[in-house]
C-alpha cells in the first residue's frame, strides 16, 4: 500500500486526546512525522516525564496506521517550556472535565 505522507498525517492528526478537544498534533505532542517503506516515525513529545497515559497516547495513533498496513516506530520526549506553555493553554481551554 501505497499513501503519501500527507494522507498519513492527516489520518493520525485526527487521532484527539481523550481528556482535551483537541487533536494529538494540535496539541504539539505529536510531532517529526516521517515515512519509510511501510514503517511511520514519530516523536511523542509530553508536557512532562512519565505521564501515566503515554501507551494510551501512543497506542490510539499505532491504531489507525495499522489498519492502513503500517507499522509505527516512535521517539518521546519531553517539552520544551515554550511547547509546555502552548500544550497548558490548549489543555486549559479545551479539557473536557
Amino acid at each position: 500500500m501505497n499513501i503519501s505522507k500527507e494522507n498519513l498525517l492527516d489520518a493520525i492528526a485526527q487521532v484527539g486526546h481523550p481528556s482535551i478537544n483537541f487533536s494529538l498534533v494540535e496539541l504539539g505532542i505529536l510531532q517529526d512525522l516521517d515515512v519509510v517503506d511501510n514503517t511511520v516515525t514519530v516523536t511523542f513529545v509530553f508536557p512532562f516525564p512519565d505521564i501515566p497515559i503515554a501507551d494510551t497516547l501512543i497506542h490510539s495513533v499505532q491504531a489507525p496506521l495499522e489498519a492502513m498496513g503500517y507499522n509505527l516506530k516512535y521517539d518521546t520526549r519531553v517539552m520544551t517550556d515554550e511547547e509546555r506553555e502552548k500544550f497548558l493553554a490548549l489543555e486549559a481551554k479545551g479539557w473536557k472535565g
